[in-house]
């Protein structure tokens, strides 16, 4: 997977926010690509099979470097599809999850995302038999991170642009603040 840099786009938004610092222009760029990966759920990507251990519910996601999962698109235990759920609708489901006892435990059903960084099974599986857990998910950048995939970035250029430029207008107080024009940018990104 190819990366492009944030940076790679503040050449083009510089002439629009002059005398505006370059760091600034990438925080703001960085700032728009995650939330237009928030909203478009386009930087999708399939994670490795993760082998489920007995008796575990929880698991880390093994994302790209720089990115963290938002949302499930697909979900499959051997093949069969699991119901991306919330975590009140798992204990609704399973009272005692994720203590349930022996005799309770069976093939996972639900999935759900417990953090960015894990997800959950439920109900909690026995160990009679082997389960993969494969996964399509949408994600976002870090707030950390230097830059996303290229293909995505590529894509989504124009609507990173306009989000960036949106809140970039408005900064009080800077010669290049503007905010008809901050509307119109905010218009265009939605």
């Amino acid at each position: 997977m190819a990366t492009r840099t944030f940076q790679s786009l503040a050449d083009r938004l510089a002439p629009s926010v002059t005398g505006c610092p370059t760091p600034i222009v990438i925080q703001y760029i960085r700032d728009a690509a995650i939330e237009a990966c928030e909203r478009t759920l386009a930087w999708r990507y399939e994670q490795p099979a993760i082998r489920l251990t007995p008796g575990v519910w929880e698991y880390p996601y093994e994302n790209p470097s720089q990115a963290e999962v938002h949302a499930f698109l697909t979900a499959t235990v051997n093949g069969n599809p699991v119901d991306p759920v919330t975590l009140e609708q798992v204990y609704l489901r399973y009272p005692q999850w994720p203590n349930m006892d022996i005799e309770q435990r069976s093939d996972p059903r639900l999935v759900l995302q417990f953090d960015a960084d894990n997800f959950a099974v439920a109900p909690v599986h026995e160990a009679s038999v082997n389960y993969d857990m494969s996964m399509i998910v949408a994600l976002k950048p870090l707030r950390t991170a230097t830059g996303m995939d290229k293909t995505v970035f590529d894509d989504l250029e124009n609507v990173i642009m306009h989000g960036a430029l949106q809140h970039l207008l408005v900064l009080p107080g800077k010669n290049w603040t503007d905010r008809e024009l901050a509307t119109y940018h905010a218009k265009q990104f939605l």
